[in-house]
């Protein structure tokens, strides 16, 4: 095994590099522990945004923390609340249209602080 001078893995015949994470370089991983989820000690951004997009209008809670189970689960619960399609991707909900009111009431209700962001 060989190692340049920042630490990372340049060579290994051992086998060994196929257990690293590509993020951090580190076995086990340690970037991409999931968080415990408590509402009551969150913060949730929402923004809208149509850039991209065809002009048409995008929910998008961003800034989350890395739990992805929890968060595919909400997004779930919050396209059907506000009757719309959505994704959870690359660490944000979109939700598909302006819905800041329904998310706001509703994840205020399962005692999320909300944030308004942009326009």
């Amino acid at each position: 095994m060989c190692q340049n001078n920042s630490g990372r893995l340049v060579f290994a015949t051992d086998g060994s590099h196929k257990n690293l994470c590509n993020k951090c370089n580190l076995n086990p991983c340690q970037c991409c522990l999931d968080q415990e989820i408590i509402p009551a000690e969150l913060v949730l951004k929402i923004r809208i945004e149509k850039k991209g997009r065809g002009g048409k209008s995008v929910s998008v809670l961003f800034e989350l923390p890395q739990n992805e189970k929890y968060w595919i689960g909400l997004t779930k619960k919050l396209k059907a609340h506000c009757g719309s399609g959505g994704a959870y991707k690359k660490g944000m909900i979109e939700i598909q249209g302006d819905h800041r009111d329904k998310l706001t009431s509703y994840l205020e209700k399962m005692g999320f602080l909300i944030k308004l962001g942009g326009g």
